[in-house]
């Protein structure tokens, strides 16, 4: 029996292989529509062809009008501590709780096509299937937002999408329409510092702080209320791209994060986030020097510290793209008891557009009975038909009261487990305006500036050159470096001097001297270097022992570790061994990994004379990144003109700016210590001579 015999008789065995039309019946060829003779014309009749060609033509749905491109990852949410004191929410009642979640990753601003490493904004958002519903957790790498109020988010979209006229650009905020509209709204100041930021271009999803970002209630048994914010703490720590980085993976591989989330699973070094919450009583609501509700400003973590209540552990890819990630509907008015809203004007407006978005870009009101949007728990209620309806409604009752059903389904007070609001007094005349509270636009953008070591106040004065750069129109560009003179007159001076506009007089704005280390990424702290991409750049006559020493040890820490080589195909040792290389100079490049390590052997000589080789060693060192060398490879320091690296003797181990060597006399071990310390810190910031490097 040859092959395709094999095949044929599989078939008849395995139904699950035969292909059928939509409604079962069994398709004879699918190779040929069905024609009036050999070169005749299509019959109309071809159902086999019809029913294939509508599907096709009705398969893209409309994209999301921002966070279009994501990526999204199932898992588990498991509660440390019951919070009962807190809330009545039923998974945050006791330890040990768990419930399955579904996270999607996204940028904004791009459309589904755009590249995953360009400066924006990222979503991050949860879905919890609990006991009592669906809970989404709605938010975005950043804590704060542009604007306060909802009614400007249609204006702030507009700005910030490609200019109506030419369509130009994609997926970016420098432009002048996006520099106009924000120029022209001070509140804004804030949350541009984190957008100009190095949080803006993150190394991977999984490295990435989440945040609520507005103010919500939790609320107790008793009917207790507080105000609280969420926030998501990767355990994998916080990391950026350099801004060269993200420009050079844009186009050599612009689906960096996503690929990146994607084989974190399926190499079982599963992402993990824990669930922070901040609280502030209900009698404390006006004790802070700002207003709670206001979604442009933080509450500092030095002020209201985070409680660590559980973690996420994100542990399966999802199995369809389109079913499970594009067609998944998040809300942030999807809530359960215990959870609650504030008055916060930007989260009242999203309360509406979410429903509204939805209805359009699945196809009508039962986008929730789509299978990763149902609930884990029962679904009872009188809501009937629609586009895509799904459930089949038995009965002659759909609504109530009524007798004929008995009742059912019936509604469930608060102490049966009924969602109630909170019953906070409102009072007040109906009125367009902003309360007073609401008008310091300045003092945290300070702090925000304030907190940041010297290398990311570089980068920001740098991605401000960028963006403001590509503003055509001066007089936007004039009244940018105004507002950032508001914030510190030295960061407006520097800018200017980058964007072509004279410097501006000191600022007359009362400077705002605290600071938050939790602001900024270079003070925090990784546990581990899980996670972490390391390239080991080999060719034919590497030392084995030592390259599969290094190998062993970083992927045993959770390390994605690749051979890279001029050609793909067996790398010979300088010995008997081999081994395959993953990938190739043509296809990889330095800004995929976050260290790379080069072993001794005659290899050396080859690799010296190799452009792309010398090119991956002098990129990696000018983005500040560790590099390690053992024996003979101490030799591409000097090749390389890494002038202020101090290279090891025979019989030492030397940790010099992130470039840790080895001579070829001594032992791996203390090696292998400094280059995962080194790795750890993931730049090495101090590299004086990093711009003089031609890469």
């Amino acid at each position: 029996m040859d092959e395709k015999e094999k095949d044929l008789e599989q078939n008849k065995r395995d139904p699950g292989k035969d292909l059928t039309t939509n409604q079962g019946v069994k398709i004879s060829d699918n190779q040929n529509s069905l024609k009036a003779g050999s070169r005749g014309p299509t019959l109309m009749e071809d159902f086999f062809l019809r029913e294939k060609m509508t599907h096709f033509d009705h398969e893209r749905i409309p994209e999301r009008v921002v966070h279009a491109r994501g990526s999204a990852a199932h898992g588990y949410f498991e509660t440390y501590e019951g919070i009962s004191e807190l809330t009545k929410a039923g998974f945050l009642q006791k330890a040990g709780t768990k419930v399955p979640v579904f996270t999607r990753f996204s940028t904004v601003v791009g459309f589904r096509g755009s590249s995953d490493t360009v400066r924006d904004v990222r979503g991050f958002a949860t879905k919890f299937y609990t006991d009592e519903g669906i809970f989404d957790l709605v938010g975005n790498n950043m804590p704060v937002f542009f604007i306060q109020d909802a009614i400007k988010f249609p204006d702030l979209v507009h700005a910030i999408k490609p200019e109506p006229h030419n369509e130009v650009p994609q997926a970016s905020a420098a432009h002048d329409t996006f520099w106009d509209f924000i120029s022209l709204m001070p509140e804004s100041m804030h949350m541009i510092m984190w957008v100009i930021s190095d949080r803006a271009i993150p190394r991977s999803y999984s490295m990435m702080e989440g945040f609520g970002v507005h103010t919500f209630r939790l609320v107790n048994a008793e009917g207790k209320s507080r105000f609280v914010k969420f926030h998501w703490k990767p355990k994998n720590g916080i990391h950026s791209l350099v801004w060269d980085e993200a420009q050079k993976l844009a186009g050599k591989d612009p689906d960096f994060n996503r690929k990146d989330l994607w084989q974190l699973i399926e190499d079982g070094n599963y992402p993990e986030f824990e669930l922070g919450i901040q609280v502030i009583e209900e009698e404390a609501e006006f004790n802070m020097d700002f207003d709670i509700l206001d979604a442009t400003k933080i509450w500092p973590e030095e002020d209201v510290p985070v409680q660590i209540i559980g973690k996420m552990v994100l542990n399966k890819n999802p199995d369809n793209f389109f079913a499970e990630t594009e067609q998944v509907a998040f809300h942030p008015g999807h809530v359960v008891p215990g959870i609650d809203f504030s008055n916060d004007p930007l989260l009242q407006g999203r309360l509406f557009s979410y429903t509204d978005t939805q209805l359009l870009r699945l196809g009508g009101p039962n986008f929730a009975e789509i299978p990763i949007n149902r609930p884990t728990c029962p679904v009872h209620n009188n809501q009937r038909d629609g586009f895509s309806r799904q459930a089949i409604d038995k009965g002659r009752v759909s609504y109530e009261p009524n007798s004929l059903g008995n009742g059912c389904p019936m509604q469930n007070p608060a102490n049966m487990g009924g969602f109630e609001s909170y019953q906070e007094r409102v009072e007040g005349h109906k009125i367009r305006e902003r309360s007073d509270s609401f008008k310091d636009h300045y003092s945290q953008a300070q702090l925000f500036w304030n907190s940041m070591t010297p290398p990311e106040k570089e980068h920001m004065i740098e991605a401000f050159h960028f963006e403001l750069g590509k503003v055509d129109t001066i007089e936007i560009r004039e009244k940018m470096v105004d507002h950032l003179n508001h914030i510190n007159h030295d960061l407006a001076t520097a800018v200017a001097g980058g964007i072509g506009v004279a410097a501006p007089q000191q600022s007359k704005v009362t400077p705002y001297d605290k600071i938050s280390d939790a602001l900024s990424m270079e003070k925090g702290k990784s546990a581990s270097i899980k996670g972490r991409k390391v390239a080991i750049i080999i060719g034919d006559g590497y030392d084995h022992e030592a390259m599969l020493m290094i190998k062993m040890a970083l992927t045993e820490a959770g390390a994605k570790v690749d051979i890279i080589s001029k050609l793909l195909g067996l790398i010979k040792s300088t010995g008997e061994d081999s081994i395959k290389a993953d990938k190739h100079h043509i296809a990889a490049g330095s800004i995929m990994y976050d260290a790379i390590y080069v072993p001794g052997g005659s290899h050396i000589n080859n690799l010296q004379k190799q452009g792309d080789a010398m090119h991956f060693i002098k990129e990696a060192y000018k983005h500040c990144k560790p590099i390690g060398l053992t024996g003979e490879a101490t030799k591409l320091v000097e090749a390389a003109g890494l002038k202020t690296v101090k290279i090891s003797e025979n019989d030492q181990v030397t940790s010099s700016k992130g470039i840790v060597t080895m001579g070829a006399d001594s032992k791996f071990d203390r090696f292998l210590d400094e280059f995962k310390t080194a790795i750890l810190k993931h730049r090495h910031w101090d590299r004086e001579d990093k711009e003089m490097i031609s890469a």
